[in-house]
């Protein structure tokens, strides 16, 4: 299945020298904190903390519309701590997902309005279904689908996940164009 042209406008996005679109109605914060590899898209709305700890995003990823980014953290008699989020390659999150945890494996598709619990890991080509909420430090095995509230295994991923989930992110960067 071919997917649809989705046009921007050229001015509300930055186009970085690693073929990065980010649109400028993000909020990046920390930026110096936050690493995107590559030919991925950030759609508008979205929020990256990288002012509690690094954020790294893999190549070519799609975070859409009105998705949060932050570090997952514990709690301990002294206070909080924060730790890293590392988001692998190809990997798509669906609007208004909430994303808290760990690990975001490469190949992995997060659908809409999804909550990710803190310190959660999801294993390379996962998938979890819209409107999924993960419970904290849920480990979800690699071609493992997700869904509900809470989150449960309810089904597999064929295979061929991983070429499929390339290919999908490859033709929503060639098909993500400025306005004429």
């Amino acid at each position: 299945m071919e997917l649809p042209d989705i046009f921007y406008d050229r001015p509300a996005y930055v186009e970085t020298a690693s073929g990065n679109k980010v649109s400028r109605n993000t909020v990046l914060c920390g930026s110096q904190n936050i690493v995107i590899n590559g030919k991925s898209i950030v759609r508008e709305g979205v929020i990256i903390r990288g002012d509690l700890a690094n954020v790294r995003i893999g190549r070519q990823c799609v975070i859409n519309k009105e998705v949060v980014i932050r570090p997952p953290f514990k709690k301990f008699s002294k206070g909080v701590a924060f730790f890293p989020l590392h988001i692998g390659d190809n990997a798509y999150i669906g609007e208004g997902s909430i994303v808290n945890a760990a690990v975001v494996g490469s190949y992995t598709y997060i659908g809409k309005n999804c909550i990710i619990g803190r310190r959660c890991v999801l294993k390379d080509c996962a998938m979890i279904a819209d409107n999924t909420v993960l419970a904290p430090e849920t480990v979800v095995p690699s071609f493992s689908i997700y869904s509900g509230s809470p989150g449960l295994h309810t089904g597999d991923q064929p295979d061929c996940t991983q070429d499929l989930m390339i290919e999908f992110t490859k033709s929503y960067y060639q098909h993500f164009n400025p306005n004429k």
